[in-house]
């Protein structure tokens, strides 16, 4: 569980990035290589949003998982998911 105040960094960006074309590529938006997650990664200064787009029938963005990185790792809950 994040604390509130990172909580609250997240939805902001997840509504700056992600509102319009999340499908995108930009410095902080990428389509992540075959990953168990999801197949893309938001960066949010050390905390990763990974995420899924729907495009038809109606657009929608689902947030699979939200997680910190720590030097080459990233702990989502008590998992770890490592490169």
């Amino acid at each position: 569980m994040l604390p509130r105040r990172q909580q609250v960094i997240v939805l902001d960006a997840v509504d700056d990035q992600l509102g319009h074309e999340p499908t995108v590529e930009t410095r902080n938006r990428k389509r992540m290589r075959t990953n168990p997650v999801a197949p893309w990664e938001l960066r949010v200064g050390n905390l990763r949003v990974y995420y899924d787009v729907e495009e038809e029938p109606d657009p929608a963005v689902y947030i699979l998982a939200v997680g910190v990185k720590q030097r080459n790792r990233v702990r989502i809950g008590r998992g770890v998911i490592e490169p």
